[in-house]
């Protein structure tokens, strides 16, 4: 197992590694104007404590980079970062050349499966914008699916790429979900970080505080999220530990099992669940966006003879 440490800053394909260039995200949605000003440094900014703004500037984003011209989410639901949620899509990249002759596998041969795919549907957007890969995404929550498939429905170049499952057992990650012919190249998941709705909502106000520089009672949450987006009994730790566990029985319908984690303290726990399963390999792959640092974990079930056949087939 090998840490690997990337420099400092997003992605070199990532196309969010340059600051926001406000003009040109207007041309693409003109809304965004209302939110964009000049901030104390003189430079275009929005209010990013603003869940309007910040929502607004998804769909400006979405659209100027990815194509995507309707994309709205249900009041209250997950409005993710995007330059760190492409961040994601693009080492998973990287990590698939390693197995094809240094060449990223485009098309929609390949197919990855997000665990969460919440009510935003971001990871199979980049993924399939960008490299045209398929995904299978799944959730607990109907809202969230009916959410996701409503943008999918809405946006031609994602129909027929994108397939929604609700998870209707929420103790399974994969049980229920992945079927007994699926094949997946990846799967990707962002786990629900906080151990309760006290813990997240203290981490919101925080999170606000540190943007506003000034002191809140309480805070509406800037990037939304439902209870099952952000928080699981146990946190991040016991998401992870039942994912490692419980992807064993899918060790041959997946190359890459892969997470998030954000917490580094969690680490030598997760190394510990996966000795437990004995998978042929495991690594994690380290990602800094800014001040923020957090890391994909990825283990694999498969020998290198059946790696090495993978793409081939």
């Amino acid at each position: 197992m090998a840490y690997k440490k990337h420099k400092k800053g997003l992605h070199e394909r990532n196309p969010h590694n340059k600051r926001y260039d406000f003009p040109e995200l207007i041309k693409s949605l003109a809304k965004l104007g209302d939110f964009v000003a000049k901030n104390k440094y003189d430079e275009l900014s929005i209010d990013f404590s603003n869940p309007d703004a910040v929502l607004t500037l998804n769909k400006a984003l979405l659209s100027h980079f990815y194509g995507i011209k309707k994309w709205s989410i249900p009041n209250g639901y997950l409005c993710p970062p995007i330059p760190g949620r492409a961040d994601y899509l693009h080492y998973i990249a990287d990590l698939l050349a390693e197995f094809n002759d240094t060449k990223i596998p485009t098309g929609t041969n390949v197919k990855g499966l997000d665990i969460g795919i919440g009510a935003n549907c971001i990871y199979p957007i980049v993924g399939n914008s960008v490299y045209n890969w398929s995904f299978v995404g799944s959730d607990i929550e109907k809202e969230s699916i009916e959410s996701s498939q409503k943008i999918i429905e809405n946006n031609p170049s994602l129909k027929g790429n994108i397939e929604c499952r609700l998870q209707l057992n929420h103790d399974s990650i994969f049980t229920g979900i992945i079927k007994e012919d699926d094949k997946f190249d990846f799967t990707l998941c962002n786990p629900p970080f906080h151990k309760s709705q006290k813990e997240a909502q203290a981490g919101s106000k925080r999170k606000v505080q540190n943007l506003t520089k000034t002191v809140i009672e309480k805070a509406s949450l800037n990037f939304g999220g439902k209870n099952n987006e952000l928080w699981c009994k146990g946190g991040e730790l016991a998401f992870v530990k039942a994912m490692i566990k419980q992807s064993k029985k899918y060790a041959k319908n997946c190359f890459w099992f892969t997470t998030i984690v954000s917490k580094k303290d969690n680490l030598p726990f997760i190394y510990d669940a996966l000795d437990a399963i004995n998978p042929v390999a495991y690594n994690t792959i380290e990602m800094q966006h800014g001040q923020k640092i957090s890391r994909i974990v990825i283990w694999t079930f498969l020998t290198n003879e059946e790696q090495n056949q993978w793409f081939k087939k």
